[in-house]
């Protein structure tokens, strides 16, 4: 097992609050709420700490995006559902909060050959005149990343932080039997 020193850069997550909730009358009652129906049927909710963004739509669902951990997704939920409440709006007593995607970033120890990963391997996406990363797509885990010669990969598609460090385990593995690492003093 190699270290990679993963960073969540982002992670996605959901609950149904099993409740109806009036978008309108929300957006009276919390401060720092954005509704405009004719562009996006969501209201747009932006907590401050820990800093997140929270999609809320009248069918109870919300989606909070732009935590960096799951404590925080729990902790801006409730602070969500503590707003919604205090508006007299609705009592949302059971919801269940569901990790949807995680985006992280981290270093392989090492320079990746990206013209060789895209003649190798069938699992990727690479051209290096539009766009300098190559992507790869792992089936198991499931998970897409994005690679860079300088060995920056960015991870998206896992549901648990520990995925992370799995696939980026087993990508290091497939790359290193297709001979595609190179020392990160080699050009």
């Amino acid at each position: 097992m190699t270290n990679f020193n993963v960073k969540v850069e982002n992670i996605v997550a959901t609950a149904a609050l099993g409740i109806k909730i009036p978008l309108e009358k929300l957006l009276e009652d919390l401060e720092g709420a954005d509704y405009e129906p004719e562009q996006f049927p969501g209201l747009v909710y932006r907590v401050k700490d820990p800093k997140a963004a929270v999609l809320i739509f009248s069918t109870g669902k919300i989606v909070c995006t732009g935590a960096r951990n799951v404590e925080d997704v729990r902790t801006v939920v409730k602070k969500v559902v503590k707003a919604i409440r205090e508006t007299g709006i609705g009592n949302p007593k059971k919801y269940d909060i569901r990790v949807e995607n995680i985006v992280a970033s981290a270093q392989i120890p090492a320079r990746l050959d990206l013209d060789k990963i895209a003649f190798e391997s069938e699992n990727s996406e690479y051209e290096p005149n539009q766009f300098p990363g190559l992507v790869y797509r792992l089936k198991d885990p499931k998970a897409t990343l994005l690679l860079f010669g300088s060995g920056k990969v960015i991870c998206t598609g896992t549901g648990k932080v520990e995925d992370v460090e799995h696939t980026l385990n087993t990508l290091f593995k497939e790359l290193k039997n297709i001979k595609a690492v190179r020392k990160a003093t080699d050009k």
